[in-house]
């Protein structure tokens, strides 16, 4: 099979349509996408990826309109969440209809619904009047790719086309916020922060623990990870001395980082915006990880706002 680099929302939306993977682009990060109704898609996007089948998928849909198609007994609280963030980096994690297919959501009896922002795959869903499945187009725990290349270098020949949107603005997977007794739960991090959820439903908690039995995307122990051993640390010098003699590269935020003298050193964010950080986080991972380097050495955020939505992708990726 060749793979095929296209920005024709046409030929995306005719290949999906019959049953292909298509790699699609969002805000956050590329999806590996198939129409949720055509079983061979979905099967597919696990066998591709190498994802573990009890790793439900997100559902992408065109409108907030279309969510009782796919839920029952929506809470209020999430009424207003989809008011508020869609489209965008928020997924809700509600009660399923039957009519949606058992391997899409790992055999759960909740569904992840998302309404993306990207202009490219919103014109694609509008479009197809079809939601697609689409986890990130990586193979299961590598770093997610923010670029269509990135989607290439790991699927080249493996899928038909990648539809090419550009860099993704936001850079990290979206928050995926569940409901308990009517209010919100957070079970991963992302760019819609725990404060903003609170400041638009009145109350959140957030449950984000690691687990190999996942009751929504993003949750097990290792992930998005590099392939180089990656270091996660508050004290850079620290980590600097205990790996002397090996070839290093710095990823850091802080006026230290600025400043350390180390050959190989990436500093985020430049501007000290933290969404800046975010949306680059995974391209210069992605870059630490294909040059010549034994060791990444990545200084932790502060744990506020987006800053704990970095770290928790940080901490993820340098587990062992």
């Amino acid at each position: 099979m060749t793979t095929q680099i296209t920005k024709n929302i046409d030929t995306a939306a005719t290949a999906l349509q019959s049953g292909k993977v298509v790699a699609i682009p969002t805000e956050t990060v590329y999806g590996l996408a198939g129409v949720i109704y055509r079983q061979e898609a979905i099967n597919d996007i696990f066998r591709i990826k190498e994802r573990p089948l009890a790793n439900p998928l997100i559902v992408h849909t065109h409108s907030a309109d279309s969510l009782p198609e796919f839920a029952l007994d929506i809470p209020e609280a999430a009424f207003k969440l989809a008011d508020a963030f869609w489209p965008g980096p928020l997924t809700l994690l509600l009660r399923k209809k039957s009519n949606i297919p058992d391997n899409v959501t790992s055999g759960l009896d909740t569904v992840a619904v998302r309404v993306p922002s990207h202009p490219v795959t919103a014109s694609l869903l509008r479009e197809l009047k079809q939601p697609l499945a689409a986890p990130s187009a990586n193979p299961f725990g590598r770093i997610s790719p923010t670029t269509a290349r990135h989607v290439f270098d790991y699927f080249e020949g493996r899928i038909p086309y990648i539809l090419d949107g550009g860099a993704c603005s936001v850079g990290l997977e979206s928050t995926i916020a569940g409901f308990e007794n009517g209010l919100p739960v957070v079970y991963r991090q992302g760019a819609v922060t725990a404060a903003q959820i609170k400041a638009v439903a009145g109350s959140v908690s957030v449950k984000t623990a690691s687990t190999n039995t996942p009751k929504a995307p993003g949750m097990y122990p290792r992930h998005y990870s590099p392939r180089t051993p990656l270091i996660v640390t508050d004290n850079v010098k620290q980590a600097l001395a205990d790996v002397k003699g090996l070839n290093t590269i710095v990823i850091g935020y802080s006026k230290f980082c600025r400043d350390v003298v180390v050959e190989k050193k990436i500093v985020l964010p430049e501007s000290g915006n933290f969404e800046e950080a975010a949306a680059r986080l995974y391209s210069t991972l992605h870059y630490a990880d294909s040059i010549n380097t034994d060791i990444i050495i990545a200084e932790k955020f502060p744990e506020t706002g987006l800053g704990s939505a970095i770290n928790d992708r940080l901490m993820r990726a340098s587990k062992k």
